[in-house]
This record gives structure tokens, C-alpha cells and sequence, in this order.
């Protein structure tokens, strides 16, 4: 039924007028939100606070490569990681102002080799602080104590494996903590490492020909000779042939 005085064709148009309102209406509306988002995203983006996060900390330079607690890699530790935080390493970090340093749980000369020697050894394959330090200050310090060689001497053909996997590894950085551990184990027990030395030669061959590897190595290299004698240098030159003698 039609209303008097008003004909049907005015009727339509003015369902229709009053769609187009409406629809004119919710866009406007639709564009206003819009713009409120972005305003509040800018203002965000350029607050003083957003600015200070992206900023680097000075105790980035200190602490590079830091572990985040709440970063995905934390959910699925290392093996090393793991016992770290149960506390199966028996010290500590104490940081510094200038530089860090380990603070054991008893003197290390007290700690049993077997097994945190080759616990710390497979930390150097570690990329993120604290577990960089920990391992590699750790490994230096427990060669330092009295009786090192003969409590180091019985754990080579376990510990050789896993000072191979830090010489192979991609990352440089886990590379030249294996070459120094490598040294460091060369100056404790000797000559005692001849007979493991050519498992590890490989791929020290491999990094020479990396022009930025090539005196760090050769220089590993002399010292494995110096502490080897005679018997380490024919195995040096069976693997790098190149290898230039400093004993003459």
C-alpha cells in the first residue's frame, strides 16, 4: 500500500538517498579510525621510549651476542646451557667495569677433570654470552691448576672429539676459542698430544687458506711443534705440507 500524496517513485528515492547516506556515513567513519591508528602508531614509533630501544646499551660492547631469556633459542637450550643453569659448573660470572672474570665454588686444583674439563670444552661451541666466557675462561683456568697434565693426559680420546667439533664449526669466533683451547692443552701435557694431533690437523689445513686465519694458525701451529718436539713437527708436515719448522 501506497501512502497518500506521496508517490512511489519519490518513495524509492529516498530509500535510496538514505543508503547512500548511510554507506557515506560508515566510510567516513571506516577512514577516521584509520587515521587515529596511524597517529598512534607514529607517535609510538617516535617516542622517546621506542627511541631508547633501539639505541645500543654500552653494555652491548661489553657483552656481545647476549643471551635473551625470553628469545626463542631459550627454550631449547644446549647441552651445555643446561648444566650451566642447574649449576653443574662450579663457578660463577662476576662482572666487571672493565672486564670479567670466574669466581669458583672451591679451588679448581679440587675439582675432579672428569667431567668438567670436556664440559667445558663443549662450551666453546657456544655463540652467546655468558656461556662464551664461562667456557673458554673456564678451560684456561682448570690447565692452570697443579697436576693438570695427568689429570688431562687420561681424557685426550674424549676430549680430542669435541675440541675437533670447535675447530670445524662455521662460526670464526667458536673456531678461534678451539684453536686457543687447542694451545692451551698443547702447553700442559706436551708431547702427549702427538698421537691425537693429526685428527685436528685437517681442518686447521682448511682454515689456512683463509688470508684473515693464516697467522693465528701458523702461529697455533709453531707452538703445537714447540711443546710437541721432533715427533709433532713430521705430523704437522704430513697434513700442511707447507708448514715452515721454528726449531730449526
Amino acid at each position: 500500500m501506497q501512502k497518500p500524496g506521496c508517490p512511489a517513485g519519490a518513495q524509492f528515492r529516498s530509500r535510496v538517498t538514505g543508503n547512500c547516506d548511510q554507506r557515506t556515513s560508515a566510510g567516513a567513519q571506516i577512514k577516521q579510525r584509520t587515521a587515529v591508528q596511524r597517529s598512534k602508531s607514529t607517535s609510538l614509533t617516535s617516542s622517546p621510549e621506542s627511541v631508547r630501544k633501539l639505541q645500543p646499551r654500552p653494555s652491548d660492547k661489553l657483552n656481545p651476542k647476549t643471551i635473551n631469556p625470553f628469545g626463542e633459542q631459550s627454550r631449547v637450550p644446549s647441552a651445555f646451557a643446561a648444566i650451566y643453569s642447574k649449576g653443574g659448573i662450579p663457578c660463577r660470572l662476576v662482572h666487571g667495569s672493565v672486564k670479567h672474570r670466574l669466581q669458583w665454588d672451591c679451588p679448581p686444583e679440587n675439582l675432579p677433570f672428569d667431567p668438567l674439563l670436556i664440559t667445558l670444552a663443549e662450551g666453546l661451541r657456544e655463540t652467546k654470552h655468558p656461556y662464551t666466557f664461562v667456557s673458554k675462561e673456564g678451560f684456561r683456568e682448570l690447565l692452570l691448576v697443579n697436576g693438570a697434565p695427568e689429570k688431562a693426559v687420561p681424557l685426550l680420546p674424549r676430549l680430542i672429539p669435541v675440541l675437533k667439533a670447535a675447530l670445524v664449526h662455521s662460526d670464526d669466533e667458536v673456531f678461534e676459542r678451539g684453536l686457543t683451547a687447542l694451545v692451551q692443552l698443547s702447553v700442559v701435557i706436551g708431547p702427549s698430544l702427538n698421537d691425537h694431533l693429526k685428527h685436528l690437523l685437517t681442518s686447521l689445513s682448511k682454515r689456512l687458506m683463509d688470508k684473515k686465519f693464516k697467522e693465528p694458525i701458523t702461529s697455533a701451529l709453531q707452538k703445537l711443534e714447540q711443546h710437541g718436539g721432533s715427533g709433532s713437527l713430521i705430523i704437522i708436515k704430513s697434513k700442511i705440507p707447507t708448514y715452515c719448522s721454528v726449531c730449526g
